[in-house]
């Protein structure tokens, strides 16, 4: 069995793993990526959100990403029986980026993938870990080509970014169910003739189809656009066929949906994905750290995914490049800490959203434009941004603010 070795080894060549590989190459460390699949292949999380330019920025990706005319995204919409909230990310309360892109994964997560090499670091794709055995903070991990042979990395410290592979999560037994209720997405990607009827294609827009039942329409440079239905397993137990047949009834049931994409053609056979929450007890360990969707994956309905990977990854790779100069890392405090900051801002929004209380918030009339700019920054992803009262106190906030609302609306309604 060969044996090579690193500085650091990154598993999971997504946007998590090959941000911080560059990170800590950048830093003059040796690193190696391996990758279970072969790249491009395909994956959900295709409207980005601000924050991860800054990610994306540090480690020397956005003149990839910019050559590739990817769409410019500048904000959301959200739907409701014909009512509009639109939030332009230009307005937010957070300074910072104000667009990103909608992006079809397979090709965005191989542009960062074809960049990171080209800085240098190897990526061994169809590779599969099967092993991990810890010595303080250097390990040895064996993995597995496509073709059976088996080989071993040692590594002085290694960033697992591994996504739903969950890679250390697993082998250590350290997987724990998520506090969110099991959801499913049926999906996919449509040639979008019609576009013309709307006022897109420069942002997701996110449709309430009925109460924690809503529908994403992402669309690409490119002409084609992302549509999924997200809810309740049990809901999509009433459209009986195949997953097309499905899909066709939900576009067909819904009045914003029924014009613009009915007989659309469907570039892939609609694809489901369900029970995707999961999390875990620890973000680090002696010798390792957990980045992007192995920490946890909530929801797609404010597309956070992308971020929370990215940014995670961003401070992980800081932090293991001091570790490797020789700094005593607190990784309670300097990455556990800030990573919880972000994960349960947005998980507060998530939970807003299935229980009502954003849609009291959304499709409130005469809004105020401070709070709305302050929302508007946590869908930007700014999620850490303490100076901003629905980022600091995000679960109450919200709530207090839906009850202001419907006691104001209340006071207001005509007598009978």
């Amino acid at each position: 069995m060969s044996l090579n070795s690193t500085d650091v080894l990154v598993i999971g060549a997504g946007p998590a793993g090959t941000v911080a590989a560059s990170i800590v190459n950048k830093a003059g460390f040796k690193v190696q990526i391996v990758e279970k699949m072969k790249f491009p292949r395909f994956v959900i999380g295709e409207s980005l959100l601000p924050r991860c330019m800054e990610a994306l920025g540090e480690a020397g990706f956005l003149d990839a990403v910019k050559d590739k005319k990817f769409q410019q995204k500048s904000g959301a919409k959200f739907v409701k029986n014909g009512k509009i909230c639109d939030y332009r990310f230009s307005d937010q309360f957070t300074k910072g980026w104000e667009w990103t892109y909608q992006v079809p994964r397979s090709e965005f997560d191989k542009t960062l993938a074809d960049t990171v090499e080209k800085m240098g670091v190897p990526v061994h794709y169809e590779t599969t870990v099967t092993g991990i055995e810890f010595n303080g903070s250097d390990s040895v991990t064996t993995v597995r080509d496509k073709d059976g042979n088996n080989a071993q990395i040692h590594a002085k410290f290694i960033i697992d970014g591994s996504g739903y592979g969950r890679v250390i999560p697993r082998l250590f037994n350290m997987d724990k169910p998520s506090n969110l209720p099991p959801r499913k997405a049926l999906f996919s990607h449509t040639v979008d003739t019609r576009r013309s009827m709307s006022d897109e294609p420069n942002r997701i827009t996110i449709v309430v189809h009925k109460p924690a039942v809503w529908i994403w329409i992402i669309p690409f440079s490119n002409g084609i656009t992302s549509l999924g239905f997200v809810g309740d397993p049990e809901f999509f137990d009433e459209y009986s066929g195949s997953t097309e047949e499905q899909l066709r009834k939900l576009i067909a049931a819904d009045p914003y949906l029924a014009e613009r994409f009915d007989k659309v053609e469907f570039l892939f056979e609609p694809k489901t994905l369900q029970s995707w929450s999961s999390t875990t007890d620890r973000f680090f360990g002696d010798g390792f750290v957990l980045t992007g969707n192995v920490t946890e994956f909530l929801d797609p309905v404010f597309s956070s995914g992308v971020t929370l990977a990215t940014v995670s990854s961003q401070i992980a790779g800081n932090l293991v490049v001091e570790k490797l100069k020789g700094r005593n890392i607190d990784w309670e405090n300097e990455y556990m800490k800030p990573m919880m900051q972000g994960v349960d801002t947005f998980r507060s929004y998530v939970m807003a959203w299935y229980e009502g209380t954003l849609d009291t918030v959304f499709f409130a009339d005469n809004q105020d434009p401070l709070i709305k700019s302050q929302i508007c920054s946590v869908l930007a992803g700014y999620v850490w941004d303490l100076d901003n009262p629905y980022v600091k106190n995000h679960k109450s906030a919200l709530q207090r603010l839906a009850s202001i609302i419907s006691f104001r609306d209340s006071q207001t309604m005509p007598k009978k």
